[in-house]
């Protein structure tokens, strides 16, 4: 196993914009914030550990998608959404922990905004013959020490990540949708 520590609080050289142009977010107190773009790892992998911290900004009149939203894209094309879901009822698949548009979480493990939060991602990742998928991607996901998803197969890719298929290898990806989201602690262990 090999770690590949993708952000440690001080700059965003393991990252890029989308175009491959260098990553324009706010790095400050050793955290990042959304500020200019979606930003893509510059490593790839396949089957892995992917620890990632979150805090959610306190936007108390915003409601649904318009609150924290962010995403945290697996092989940059399977979306882990973000957003401050805290007190909801884990019954949508667009609230935080939740495949985007595939399957809601199986609890709320929701911290309240502006405390950190986090994700521990375990992926074995699609078995692939050229482009035809030969067994689709499983993730166990862990939000803040709790159980969300166990041994999900994964049945398709979500729009507006890197990829609009499914791969076998790919980056992490960090979705800009609007919201000053905050990252930090963010690596990846090579299974």
């Amino acid at each position: 196993m090999a770690r590949i520590v993708l952000f440690d609080g001080t700059d965003l050289s393991h990252f890029t914009q989308l175009d491959g142009s260098p990553a324009q977010w706010k790095v400050e107190n050793g955290a990042m914030t959304v500020t200019h773009g979606s930003i893509v790892s510059k490593e790839t992998y396949g089957d892995a550990h992917i620890h990632v911290e979150w805090m959610e900004p306190d936007m108390p009149e915003a409601t649904g998608q318009w609150k924290g939203n962010s995403g945290v894209y697996i092989h940059g094309c399977y979306e882990l959404q973000v957003l401050d879901s805290y007190g909801v009822e884990p019954a949508k698949i667009d609230d935080c922990g939740a495949i985007y548009g595939i399957r809601a979480p199986r609890v709320n493990a929701c911290k309240l905004a502006l405390e950190w939060q986090t994700y521990d991602i375990y992926v074995r990742a699609a078995r692939m013959n050229g482009d035809e998928i030969v067994e689709h991607a499983i993730v166990t996901i862990l939000q803040n020490g709790q159980v969300i998803h166990n041994n999900f197969v994964l049945p398709r890719s979500n729009p507006g990540g890197v990829y609009d298929k499914v791969v076998a290898e790919g980056p992490l990806m960090l979705q800009d949708h609007g919201n000053p989201v905050s990252f930090r602690n963010i690596w990846i262990e090579t299974l």
